[in-house]
Parts: C-alpha cells; sequence; structure tokens
C-alpha cells in the first residue's frame, strides 16, 4: 500500500495545484473544469488513503486511478484539448463510484 499512499499524496497535491489555478488563473468554462477536477481529485485522494488504512486495497486504487482520469480529463479540456475527452471523464467517475461500493463491501465483511 505504499505505493498507493504515495500515489495518493501526489494525487492531493496536483489537485490543489489545479484547483487554485482553477481560481486564480483561468476563467470560464476552464476555470470550472479545473476546480471541479481538482475538488474530485482531492476528495479522492484522501479516500484512498482511509481506505488503504483500513485494508481495502482494491477500494484504495479506484479511488486513486478513478481520481486521477476524471480529474486528468477536466484539466485537459481546460488547458485546449478537444472536448470530445470529456467522454472519457465518465469512466473515471464509474471507478469512483465502484471504489465507494467497495469500500461498504470491505466495511461490511470486516465489521467490528
Amino acid at each position: 500500500m505504499r505505493l498507493v499512499t504515495i500515489l495518493a499524496a501526489l494525487s492531493g497535491a496536483i489537485a490543489v495545484a489545479a484547483g487554485a489555478f482553477g481560481a486564480h488563473g483561468a476563467s470560464g468554462e476552464a476555470a470550472e473544469w479545473l476546480k471541479t477536477g481538482g475538488h474530485y481529485q482531492l476528495i479522492h485522494a484522501v479516500a484512498a488513503l482511509v481506505a488503504a488504512r483500513m485494508g481495502a486495497k482494491g477500494s484504495a486504487w479506484l479511488f486513486v486511478l478513478g481520481g486521477a482520469l476524471f480529474a486528468a480529463t477536466l484539466y485537459l479540456m481546460a488547458l485546449g484539448c478537444p472536448r470530445g475527452l470529456g467522454a472519457v471523464t465518465p469512466l473515471g467517475g464509474a471507478a469512483l463510484i465502484a471504489g465507494w461500493l467497495w469500500l461498504a463491501a470491505h466495511a461490511a465483511r470486516h465489521a467490528d
């Protein structure tokens, strides 16, 4: 889980940078994409750390990878990549949802 922890920490740093750029260096739709991507990425970086601590490895990986995919597509569109890239964003969102469901199942199996 060391790698997940490292990736989650880096994800958190990227999320803060993207959110700050969205708030202070971008405008219009690009600013909103940066803020949304940063928001979701940061939440799921923390969720990945919690899941890793709980021993829910699958959930932790889904949070890291789903958060990165979801946010990266928004960041790239904000930086001028084709809007069609937004069709990939829901795949990241689906991974995030799967991560939450996996975490719920893990918690149910390992109840105190």
